[in-house]
């Protein structure tokens, strides 16, 4: 028996990166997936999204574990594509009982700049909270849900010198605060359901989001067009142990965690993988 044997996990962003890591871990365990991804690059975003081919390959990684899958092209920005994707969960698979609210986007430094916060919020706040309160109706007895915010999320970020600098990077520092505050109400009132609801704080992720320009350049910002060599040493400013960023499976173990059994008395958690970075900012709190 796997850790998640028999349960059908329902996963936005699923096509690469952190997303597909999700859904090949989880089917290694025994769940049935449900893989969510647009599939469609934005006008923002300077790095590319990912491709139905890629939203395939996750499928046949899945089917190569021995299960069920069903891969859907949708935007989590539409209420009424989550729950056409939700039913289609049921009617398909026979319900849902985990949900991962993966999908999201950095469009930092992105044009035109008001369209790039708008973007980061529709996708990574508005978008997750779709994904899941689609999926609510049809949770069974000890569903998880589970959110991905960010280390952003946790930093304090004072005073700002240049305001509406960056739309993009300020409007996904902000959906990742305001999910992780929705999810901690989300976790009180799923609790009397014997359903739980928790939270992933990941640091740097080496993914295609990671790997881009843009991000090159947030952590570079003395150079005009930093490479992959000139960021990495300054990526690991974020953690305290000695490493630049964690990989998409160190992620997806945690993910596993909070969906089985094993977590079943565990809502309301802000978990941090993020290689001790809280550490480096925060002296300890309640």
């Amino acid at each position: 028996m796997g850790r998640v044997e028999g349960k059908v996990a329902f996963i936005t962003g699923a096509a690469r990166g952190q997303g597909r890591s999700h859904a090949v871990r989880l089917a290694e365990e025994g769940a049935d997936i449900v893989a969510i991804d647009l599939c469609r690059d934005y006008e923002t975003v300077d790095y590319p999204m990912a491709t139905p081919d890629d939203l395939k390959e996750t499928a046949r990684l899945v089917e190569a574990q021995g299960r069920r899958v069903l891969a859907i092209q949708a935007d989590v920005r539409s209420m009424e594509a989550m729950r056409d994707a939700a039913g289609r969960a049921v009617a398909e698979l026979g319900g849902i009982d985990v949900v991962v609210a993966q999908a999201g986007i950095a469009p930092l430094h992105g044009t035109p700049a008001l369209q790039a916060w708008a973007d980061a919020v529709d996708v990574d706040l508005v978008g997750s909270i779709n994904a899941i309160q689609a999926c609510l109706p049809h949770l069974r007895e000890g569903a998880s849900v589970i959110a991905t915010a960010s280390t952003a999320a946790l930093m304090e970020h004072g005073i700002v010198e240049n305001p509406g600098s960056n739309p993009g990077g300020a409007g996904y520092a902000y959906a990742k605060r305001a999910l992780a505050e929705y999810m901690h109400e989300l976790a009180r009132n799923l609790a009397p359901l014997k359903q739980r609801a928790n939270v992933i704080h990941p640091t740097n992720v080496n993914t295609q989001m990671l790997q881009s320009e843009p991000m090159y350049r947030s952590f570079r910002p003395d150079l005009e067009h930093p490479t992959r060599q000139d960021a990495e040493p300054a990526f690991a400013v974020q953690q305290a142990m000695p490493i630049s960023f964690v990989e998409p499976v160190d992620i997806s173990n945690a993910v596993l965690f909070l969906a089985s059994d094993e977590a079943r008395y565990i809502t309301g958690v802000q978990l941090r993988v993020d290689a001790g970075g809280y550490l480096k900012w925060y002296d300890w709190r309640r």
